[in-house]
Order: C-alpha cells, then sequence, then structure tokens
C-alpha cells in the first residue's frame, strides 16, 4: 500500500526479545511511516506506551510506583508487542491476518479519516484482541495463574492511571484528519472518543485472559474463544473508523 512497506516487513524479520528492542523496532517504524498513513499514528500512540511501561519498569526497588515483579511486567511487553510485530507481518505480507488488525491496516490511506481514530482502532486491536493472549502466554511462561487478587495483577493495573493519560493526550493532539486538516467542531467522533476507555479494555483484558487461562486443556474451545475475541474486536474497530463527514 505504501512504498516503504518492504522496509517495514524487514525490520520485523527478528521479533524482539528485550523492552529496548521493541522501542527500536517502534522507532524504526516511526521513522518510516508518513504522516498520511494512519499504521504512523497507532505506532507513534504505542510507542509512547512503551515508553512509559519501560520507565516503570527501570525503577529501583522500594520506589513507591516500582512493580512488585518488574521482570514479569517487563516480559509480558515484549510478547504482548509481538502481536502487534507479527500482525503486522503477516498483513504486509498478504498472508491471514486477525480480523481486528485487518480492519485497520486496510484503511491506512482513508484519508477522510482521523489520526485518533487509526491510533484508537489499533489500541482496540491490541488490547481487547491480543493483551489477553499475551497475559496467558507470559503467565504460562512464568507458572503463575491469572488472578485478580494476584501480585501480577497488581502491576498489571498500577499502568493504567499512566495509559489513560497517554490516550487522553492523544485525543487532543491527533485530533486531526489523516493529512492533518482540521475537522468539524461537532461531530460523532466525539461521542466515539468519549466512551473509549484504557483501563476498561485492560480489564476486559485481563478478564478474557482468566477465561482462557481455564481453557488451556481445552484448545477447540479456547481456540473459539479466542476467534469470537477477534470477531467482535474487529466489528469495534469498525465503528471506530467511521469517516468523519
Amino acid at each position: 500500500m505504501f512504498p516503504y512497506d518492504p522496509q517495514i516487513l524487514a525490520c520485523l524479520a527478528t521479533q524482539p526479545t528485550t523492552i529496548a528492542e521493541v522501542l527500536a523496532t517502534q522507532q524504526t517504524i516511526d521513522s518510516l511511516t508518513i504522516p498520511g498513513d494512519g499504521l504512523h499514528w497507532f505506532n507513534r500512540l504505542y510507542w509512547q506506551v512503551t515508553q512509559a511501561v519501560a520507565a516503570r519498569v527501570a525503577l529501583p526497588p522500594g520506589d513507591p510506583d516500582a512493580f512488585q515483579n518488574p521482570a514479569l511486567l517487563a516480559r509480558l511487553d515484549v510478547l504482548f508487542a509481538g502481536y502487534y510485530f507479527r500482525a503486522l507481518q503477516s498483513c504486509l505480507a498478504g498472508q491471514p491476518t486477525p480480523d481486528c488488525w485487518q480492519t485497520m491496516l486496510d484503511r491506512r490511506n482513508h484519508t477522510a479519516l482521523a489520526r485518533i481514530q487509526f491510533a484508537l482502532a489499533g489500541m482496540n486491536a491490541h488490547i481487547n484482541h491480543d493483551l489477553a493472549l499475551a497475559v496467558v502466554d507470559t503467565c504460562a511462561e512464568a507458572a503463575l495463574e491469572p488472578t485478580h487478587d494476584s501480585a501480577q495483577y497488581a502491576d498489571f493495573t498500577a499502568l493504567n492511571t499512566t495509559l489513560d493519560s497517554l490516550i487522553d493526550t492523544a485525543k487532543t493532539e491527533m485530533h486531526l484528519r489523516l493529512l492533518g486538516d482540521a475537522l468539524p467542531l461537532v461531530s460523532a467522533l466525539e461521542d466515539t472518543l468519549a466512551a473509549w476507555s484504557m483501563a476498561a479494555a485492560r480489564e476486559a483484558a485481563w478478564n478474557n485472559a482468566e477465561i482462557l487461562w481455564h481453557l488451556r486443556d481445552l484448545p477447540a474451545l479456547a481456540t473459539g474463544f479466542a476467534g469470537t475475541l477477534d470477531g467482535l474486536t474487529a466489528v469495534v474497530s469498525k465503528g471506530l473508523l467511521i469517516p468523519v463527514p
């Protein structure tokens, strides 16, 4: 769709294994993409989110904002980012891609859409679909069950205030059409933006992770649940990507 897509594919050939590598890949995508590419705005917001996570992971023990298990949060960050990178890689290569991601990536050059619409549609796909899967992956590696009364859940939710603040800033700074022209002063988009909450999406993702955890020994049901999650998330993304008149 864009002439630099092969370069993006090349940078995705090696999957990151550390937060520093995740940040480097996001920075490369940011440098390759142009403002007229909807991917640019989701990737930029996600890059800012990852920077916030990296800063919290790096806090020394005893700091009041430090995670109880920073290594686990760092691993979750890496596994979580991998779902985005693989979805982008498969889409650019013309391979099967989750519907929730395909919905946003198919519209990368739709100039009637706003930058914030792309940013939130990407966040919707990544959180409402990918995050539950990444939580299960991370907890399985660490032999820790994802429950609401666990230290890992406390660390997971500790980020909500920071992440909601980033979303609120993006809703203001990205409130422009894709090519930078102004949006109407009043539109249905305002109601859509007001309804989308990072904290609520992450809580739903944790709940879905708990369900998937209990379906691990029932692969057919787990696959079916993940497919339903993809479909429902794609529907929300389509709602987020309705052009503004």
